[in-house]
């Protein structure tokens, strides 16, 4: 398995490879400033290597980050385009933790990357905005 790229920046990692249209599209998304001029700082991985690789495959691939962005099949092909996003929880006793998960669309996606990077704001606060389906449309 490739390893992923060291950067400050959060990593935003395709793994779904089926539709380079959808993907197109999702990075426009992502890479278009809101209305308030917020943008996802990312770090774009587009290799073919990491294709159809779970949350737990890319967690052990990056140990030193905190907030992984997936683009999978979900994110490229649902309305939204909801990507995954994984925190990492860190166990001060243990040295490793388990991990939270939680689909963000596209065009929020600034909110979390900008917020949780910054520890501006907390994990439970998006979760508890996401809508029933378990996507976090905004606040």
């Amino acid at each position: 398995m490739k390893s992923l790229p060291q950067t400050d920046e959060t990593l935003l990692i395709r793994t779904d490879f089926s539709d380079e249209a959808a993907w197109q599209a999702l990075r426009t998304a992502v890479e278009t400033p809101s209305e308030d001029d917020f943008l996802a700082y990312v770090h774009v991985v587009d290799d073919p290597d990491h294709g159809d690789l779970t949350a737990e495959q890319l967690l052990a691939l990056a140990p030193d980050k905190r907030l992984l962005i997936v683009a999978d099949r979900t994110a490229l092909t649902a309305p939204g385009m909801p990507l995954l996003t994984v925190l990492r929880y860190w166990d001060e006793d243990e040295g490793e933790g388990d991990h939270g998960e939680l689909r963000v669309i596209a065009e929020e996606l600034w909110s979390i990357e900008n917020n949780i990077s910054l520890a501006n704001m907390d994990w439970s606060e998006f979760v508890d905005a996401a809508e029933e389906d378990g996507v976090f449309r905004g606040f």
